[in-house]
């Protein structure tokens, strides 16, 4: 697992600087329940006489019944039926679309990556056509480059031989868009096999765009197995070209990664997810009064937490807590300041609760769907004080709080309860540290490390103590 460690530490860090981009193939779909190449032609192809599982230029038949029949209506036909019914998103889809990625491109007529996409509260802008390129959908998260046509118009999709010979000609811009995409960003291939009619034409377009002026990307590819054949000579000679195609892949700049099952690529994009998420933390607290700090030593260690967490290389999440969110603040521009940037965009997202909606029937479901919102962005929760006035004006513990924890472990969040802040941090400290396998299963090295989070010690500063545990839930994970 070596090549996956490396492309998850590469990936990650496009995605972090903005510049990753996904390549999607037809494999990528079928899980989803939309058809191959060969199933998508198996009508067409039984129509002049020819037997789909017997052919490897999926191309060719696909030309072979324009040229006999004198058109492509049936062709038409056979990608509005397959692509146009209704499929379930795949979890590979969901993953991909919870990630930063500003830039897709795919071979694919089907419209998932756009759905996948809006599910998760994002806004594609689909170029389809050469005159989707002179247009800019405002505020647009991401563009879905479909560089093989669109299912909404089956007439203008690449299919025969004809259109791929063409396609210099007719999809110029196409091309220079890609050409800039790969100088720029690193692509993750996905959903592609040898088998891939698309393939061989991408790859030569690549090449033809680029020459030796490219950068190293991935592409995730299943092994060849022995249940696939059924002769064990069919199997080893299958290998061993995959070996030599895969080493080939390297004169385009692709790493190829062979995984044993196409279940590994969910995993791998879910670590991938979960790596990243890490990187974030949600802060939850809030706090009418600090004791035994007082409310000057308490907004220091806020402020002197928001700088650390910033400047240890974490972007923050936060709902602006009472008594909490100022100092944060603060403590993060400090961070920013020190590293000479002074922008919150691409480090902080901030919710403050919307306040105002009198039921509180009403105002209770929508701070819960609220909270499950911001949580989300998160990898790890972060929980200091939390306390509050009640409706009589006496202390209590924030419910608020408690419910934030829940919902970050709903989410998978990894919770850090800072008991030694006292209060509701406390209350969640001693269930995480009563049940701890539970928090943390097979972690129990880092017991002692939220044990310190229970006491506030002059020789071990709980700043200190807060950073050492995100810094390693994030690296050891």
């Amino acid at each position: 697992m070596h090549a996956v460690d490396s492309f998850i530490k590469a990936y990650l860090a496009a995605l972090r600087e903005e510049n990753a981009a996904v390549f999607a193939g037809a494999g990528l779909s079928i899980p989803a329940g939309m058809v191959d190449w060969r199933e998508l032609l198996r009508d067409v192809a039984r129509d002049i006489g020819l037997d789909v599982d017997r052919e490897n230029d999926l191309i060719a038949v696909a030309q072979f019944h324009v040229n006999e029949r004198g058109g492509r209506h049936q062709i038409n036909q056979a990608l509005v039926t397959e692509f146009a019914e209704r499929a379930t998103l795949s979890e590979n889809h969901k993953l991909l679309a919870s990630l930063p990625i500003n830039t897709y491109w795919t071979t694919n007529y089907d419209n998932l990556i756009e759905q996948a996409l809006r599910a998760a509260r994002k806004r594609p802008d689909v170029k389809a056509t050469i005159q989707n390129l002179a247009t800019t959908l405002p505020r647009r998260d991401a563009i879905v480059y479909k560089m093989h046509g669109d299912v909404s118009q089956p007439d203008q999709a690449i299919v025969t031989r004809d259109d791929y010979e063409a396609y210099e000609e007719t999809h110029r811009l196409f091309s220079a868009a890609l050409q800039g995409d790969l100088v720029s960003k690193t692509f993750l291939f996905l959903g592609f096999s040898f088998s891939d009619p698309n393939l061989n034409y991408v790859l030569g377009r690549i090449r033809l765009l680029l020459g030796t002026n490219r950068r190293e990307h991935y592409c995730l590819l299943r092994n060849v197995r022995a249940e696939d054949f059924s002769a064990t000579a069919d199997f080893e000679y299958a290998k061993a070209r995959q070996e030599l195609q895969v080493r080939d892949l390297r004169r385009y700049g692709i790493i190829g990664l062979l995984l044993d099952d196409f279940r590994e690529y969910t995993s791998v994009l879910g670590r991938l997810v979960d790596l990243y998420r890490r990187g974030r933390v949600f802060v939850s607290g809030s706090g009418e009064t600090f004791d035994p700090w007082s409310p000057s030593e308490a907004h220091a260690l806020i402020r002197e937490l928001g700088r650390r967490v910033v400047q240890a290389g974490f972007d923050l999440v936060s709902g602006f807590g009472l008594g909490i969110g100022p100092s944060l603040l603060n403590g993060v521009l400090d961070g920013l300041e020190a590293q000479g940037s002074y922008s919150l965009h691409d480090r902080v997202i901030l919710r403050p609760f919307p306040h105002g909606e009198l039921d509180p029937v009403e105002r209770a479901g929508r701070w819960t769907a609220y909270r499950r919102e911001m949580i989300s962005h998160a990898g790890i929760a972060l929980f200091l004080f939390g306390n509050r006035r009640g409706a009589d004006s006496s202390l209590e513990l924030a419910a608020g709080v408690e419910e934030e924890f829940e919902r970050a472990v709903e989410g998978g969040l990894a919770v850090v309860p800072v008991g030694a802040t006292g209060y509701m941090a406390a209350q969640l400290h001693r269930r995480v540290m009563d049940d701890f396998d539970r928090y943390y299963p097979g972690r129990a090295d880092l017991r002692p490390d939220f044990e310190a989070l229970g006491n506030s010690d002059e020789n071990r500063p709980i700043v200190e103590e807060i950073i050492r545990v995100l810094t390693r839930l994030r690296e050891e994970n």
